[in-house]
């Protein structure tokens, strides 16, 4: 992933953990030029979906996560046990695993009496802080069995984001489904310019909208109509998040990512969408995915890329 892409403005925050993971994301930008015979399609978004399949069964994607818990100020016990601040999983964990302390932004995890966990691959003996995942080092990775967890930052929110090696989400996958690989909507698309620098204002599913300031949009042409889309990013490719008339029915309900071309030399810029995909909310309800803002909720329908997935969210 290019995370540099969309990691810009207060943007980054909501987009920059999830969408420049190395798990479950598939690769960036058409790798084949103008000039690609039908054929040469075939081959590249075969490849793309090949990737897109094995980065989602890695075990530490996003096919993997169980739950997603905000911290209160002060204590937060967590484990099993209904009566925990964090309650985990049943039999994933002991009843009582410890405390997880939130001073501020600062995380703290004090393992339970006996209770074995391991933090950034050694094991933790006492009371041990906790990187957040806007770090610039990223996240402490926790380790309990087959648990992992560590803590993320939303704006003012801090919580933990748990994920299980052995979820049935991830050990019951069997792929995605796509819309037939069409030419058709590989689109050479045009990066117009504003006269003067506008906010892209983007909501999330925590309810919260981030602000970017952007130069200019993306310009194409379906069925002789023109439509235009926001971007996020610079011109060595723009990340798109979009809606269109086929979500909520063939594909999932809170629109889809789309990562473009590099803009040429002349403005244009390719937009395949048979490279569009699910945001991670498509799989589970833990994950803090961005929604496609009001400008660029298409009213087409956008035939095209990836389905939803069968236990969609």
């Amino acid at each position: 992933m290019k995370c540099s892409k969309i990691a810009t403005a207060s943007l980054s925050i909501v987009v920059l953990a999830m969408a420049c993971s190395p798990a479950g994301e598939p690769p960036v930008g058409p790798a084949f030029p103008a000039s690609a015979t039908a054929s040469d399609l075939v081959s590249e978004i075969n490849l793309w979906r090949a990737e897109r399949d094995a980065s989602l069964r890695k075990i530490d994607g996003w096919l993997s996560l169980v739950g997603l818990f905000w911290l209160e100020e002060g204590d937060n016990s967590f484990g099993s046990a209904e009566g925990n601040a964090v309650v985990f999983p049943a039999d994933t964990i002991d009843a009582y695993a410890g405390i997880l302390v939130r001073e501020g932004r600062k995380v703290t995890v004090l393992p339970g009496a006996g209770v074995a966990l391991a933090a950034g691959g050694s094991p933790v003996s006492g009371a041990t802080e906790l990187s957040l995942d806007t770090s610039g080092e990223g996240p402490t990775i926790v380790e309990a069995g087959s648990l992992v967890f560590y803590a993320i930052e939303r704006g003012d929110m801090i919580g933990i984001r748990l994920k299980d090696r052995e979820s049935p989400v991830l050990t019951g996958f069997t792929g995605m489904e796509y819309f037939p690989i069409d030419a058709s909507w590989r689109l050479t698309a045009r990066y117009e310019l504003f006269d003067q620098p506008r906010i892209l204002r983007t909501p999330n599913v925590l309810g919260t909208v981030s602000e970017e300031e952007i130069a200019g949009e993306v310009v194409f042409e379906v069925g002789g109509e023109s439509y235009r889309l926001l971007p996020s990013g610079d011109s060595e490719g723009f990340f798109l998040v979009f809606g269109d008339g086929t979500n909520g029915s063939e594909t999932y309900g809170g629109g889809r990512f789309l990562y473009t071309g590099p803009v040429e030399a002349d403005g244009s810029v390719i937009v395949d969408f048979n490279k569009a995909y699910s945001p991670p909310c498509v799989f589970t309800p833990h994950a803090t995915c961005p929604l496609p803002p009001a400008e660029n909720k298409l009213p087409i329908r956008i035939e095209a890329g990836e389905k939803t997935f069968g236990g969609a969210h």
